[in-house]
């Protein structure tokens, strides 16, 4: 055996030698050592310039361009450059950095790729309708990989904001108002981003945003201030951001909101005290869109002050404002911040540029043969298809849908012929010429046997101002001139020759996402009046409505047969509308989001607390908790989504009623598919603690499944539960949990399930 041992050595050892070199350990140790090498070359602006993330294309969240970046670019001043893309641009601007500057050290791009690059998938709150992680994760990969084949290595997603108010424009951009949902979404992108190996030319650098507590600004109005407890920020709001970073997460963002008193971009609680000591988060953070310089509006000082304070708090890179460039050096002199403040600073985005392999090759994203193969692919399409199909929700039906493959159909509405407008809000690398629209998509897909006829039936909105106000991002809207009674006429006189009527309704895509609050979340006036005109004709109506938030339709509710709300569903948002109105898909989509009935009742979610005197029933009561005008109840709760199919639940079994210490407790319940059509079902679960030392949520979510049915298929769905799920912040923010009496809830939304007790001690 010896010589047979001697003979292998000459391969063994150089491939253990090169296991050992790869362990995290020693690839940590000849980062650090290679980064403090170039650390003592460079001097204290060259450090400063670092820190300075500036524009290069259109500016897309801000007013604010930047300017004289070439020359910046050669003298050391810029670290990185967002809204630039492809491999020619990008290589061409990485010269200027690598063969031009003193040290050559390359920059780092990034762009806000949030549902996709030029494959375009549903906007965030319609993909965390899907409760699909694996289509999530899938979505983030598919966007890495055509971003890094465009040239770019970092990105500004995921958007993890809790958001309980939909008059925030933004809330469409992240995953509604649930923490658990929130969590499993954030870490599913973070891992469709980053992959398994930064280093790679296909994975893409995350940045979780935005930190922290933005989706909750009063009065759902962007920017504005936030107020609230800390146990509300650690039970809430903090859990998705926690997540993303416990993925891996290699950057975040800091959002414009002010939190106890101080923006967060200057905020040492937030950015060092939370993010790094308690989380343990190793990355760099970067401001959001001059909200450094911002903190002078907040009333925190000049560009000065501001620029040290936010360094001083924990901010690493000062996006656009460049008031770290300006200011830095002369606060440096003056003994108001230390260099090893700016040090750190530098450290931590040389470290991302290394991670992401730029010093091994600067170069590494500009492959023109990639971006040619790789980017809009029908692979990727088609994918998205599947997805956004998935991700719509049917918000009741009676009997009319799926639709025939037979006679005549009158499609009407605004949206019915609005390409642009499929993609949704935050799209900005998308083609918006090659998005499919309602109408194109149904007449494809319905078939020769299908007569499609077509109307508009009404603007918008009656505001032509406000049509103009989201008309932006190559999404221009071209409003019908003619009277609204000759569009209203027009749509009439097609829908009495048809069979039944599909209505394409709702919001345009960019009255929804950043600086596009409203106050008003009903359908507008005009569309009302199409919807009642159509009615008229005594034929089914199917509203196909187009949203990036809840919107108030209590009304629609009544009137319409069927509502299928398909969010905005991306690039291939014509042909999966149609497939699920035709049938080919069953629609399995739960919003992630409450619907109100007014927004009167905002903000309104499942997880609320009982008050000492809690409504019994949903008749008005005297001296309770209730509405004179209005019942408590949302229109939609949180979870809900019909199917074509329909499914049955068992009560709820549990292994064991009485459990204590580290047992574990599996709970489930049988599902059974009753109906005539395959469906896919999202079970979920939700616990309630029924007595503890601070109030408890009645019902939080805690766990879900999706599963495919067959017609007369049933499955057991098992879910098990540790006391790690029955952890909560108390008031001193000690995070445990307590013995005592719990509930179990297992059904199909948070209104919808079936209870079962059981008790848990120490």
């Amino acid at each position: 055996m010896r010589p047979a041992i001697t003979a292998l050595r000459p391969v063994l050892f150089p491939a253990m030698v090169l296991l050992l070199l790869q362990h995290p350990v020693f690839a940590q140790q000849k980062m650090n050592q290679f980064i403090t090498g170039l650390m003592a070359k460079m001097t204290v602006q060259e450090k400063i310039g670092q820190l300075n993330l500036v524009v290069g294309g259109e500016a897309t969240t801000g007013s604010v361009v930047s300017t004289g970046v070439e020359e910046k670019i050669k003298q050391g001043k810029v670290g990185g450059i967002f809204s630039v893309s492809s491999p020619q641009r990008i290589r061409r601007i990485q010269e200027l950095a690598v063969q031009q500057s003193r040290l050559k050290i390359p920059i780092i791009f990034g762009m806000d790729v949030i549902h996709g690059y030029r494959t375009i998938f549903p906007i965030p709150l319609g993909l965390a309708a899907s409760w699909d992680m694996q289509r999530i994760e899938e979505s983030a990969r598919i966007a890495a990989q055509e971003a890094t084949a465009d040239g770019l290595n970092w990105t500004f997603s995921p958007m993890v904001d809790i958001s309980r108010d939909p008059r925030w424009g933004r809330i469409s951009e992240g995953s509604g108002e649930d923490p658990f949902l929130g969590s499993a979404i954030a870490a599913a992108m973070v891992r469709g981003y980053q992959g398994k190996d930064l280093s790679a030319d296909n994975t893409l650098l995350a940045c979780v945003k935005h930190f922290a507590l933005y989706g909750a600004a009063e009065a759902g109005r962007d920017y504005h201030s936030v107020d609230m407890s800390r146990i509300r920020m650690f039970n809430e709001y903090f859990p998705p951001y926690k997540a993303a970073i416990d993925a891996g997460v290699g950057t975040v963002m800091s959002s414009f909101n002010d939190v106890e008193g101080i923006p967060a971009s200057g905020n040492k609680w937030l950015l060092t005290d939370v993010l790094r000591k308690q989380w343990g988060f190793k990355g760099m953070v970067v401001s959001d869109y001059t909200s450094v310089n911002e903190m002078i509006d907040h009333g925190l000082g000049d560009l000065k002050a501001v620029s040290a304070l936010s360094l001083k708090a924990g901010l690493d890179m000062d996006m656009v404002g460049e008031g770290f460039l300006t200011t830095l050096e002369a606060s440096l002199k003056e003994g108001k911040i230390t260099l090893a403040e700016i040090d750190r600073a530098c450290r931590l985005v040389l470290e991302a540029k290394y991670k992401l392999g730029l010093f091994e090759d600067p170069f590494r994203y500009c492959n023109e043969a990639r971006a040619q193969q790789e980017i809009f692919s029908a692979k990727h399409r088609g994918i998205a298809r599947a997805t956004a199909a998935r991700s719509f929700v049917l918000l009741k039906n009676q009997g009319v849908l799926p639709l025939a493959r037979k006679g005549k159909i009158a499609l009407v509405g605004p949206l019915a012929d609005a390409k642009e407008n499929m993609v949704g809000t935050w799209s900005v690398s998308a083609d918006v010429s090659k998005a499919t629209s309602l109408l194109a998509g149904l007449k494809e897909v319905a078939g020769t046997g299908v007569e499609i006829g077509y109307a508009k039936g009404a603007n918008v909105t009656e505001d032509s101002a406000l049509e103009a106000r989201t008309s932006v991002f190559g999404k221009p809207w071209q409003r019908d001139a003619r009277h609204p009674d000759t569009l209203l006429a027009e749509a009439v006189k097609l829908a009495q020759s048809a069979d039944v009527i599909v209505a394409a309704l709702g919001e345009l895509a960019e009255f929804t996402g950043e600086s596009s609050s409203r106050t008003d979340l009903n359908l507008p006036n005009s569309q009302k009046k199409l919807i009642d005109a159509l009615l008229a004709t005594g034929k089914p109506v199917v509203m196909v409505l187009f949203t990036g938030r809840p919107l108030t339709i209590v009304e629609e509710d009544k009137k319409l047969p069927a509502i299928l709300n398909v969010w905005f569903g991306g690039s291939e948002a014509g042909y999966a509308i149609s497939d699920v109105l035709f049938g080919d898909v069953n629609p399995s989509g739960k919003l992630p989001a409450t619907f109100p009935r007014n927004v009167g009742q905002i903000p309104i979610y499942h997880s609320y607390k009982s008050t000492g005197r809690p409504l019994v029933g949903d008749e008005f009561q005297k001296f309770r908790s209730n509405y004179l005008d209005v019942s408590n109840t949302p229109l939609y709760p949180f979870g809900y989504g019909l199917s074509y199919t329909r499914f049955d639940y068992s009560p709820v079994k549990l292994s064991k009623t009485r459990l204590k210490g580290a047992e574990k407790l599996v709970a489930s319940v049988r599902v059974t598919n009753s109906g005539k059509y395959a469906g896919e079902e999202v079970v979920q679960l939700y616990l309630r603690d029924l007595v503890a030392t601070n109030t408890r949520p009645l019902k939080e979510l805690k766990g879900f499944q999706k599963l495919l049915l067959q017609p007369g298929e049933t499955k057991e769905v098992r879910f098990e539960i540790t006391t790690e799920l029955l952890k909560f912040y108390d008031n001193k923010l000690r995070y445990d949990w307590e013995p005592g009496e719990f509930t179990v809830f297992i059904g199909t939304n948070s209104r919808d399930a079936a209870a079962a007790n059981f008790t848990w001690l120490r």
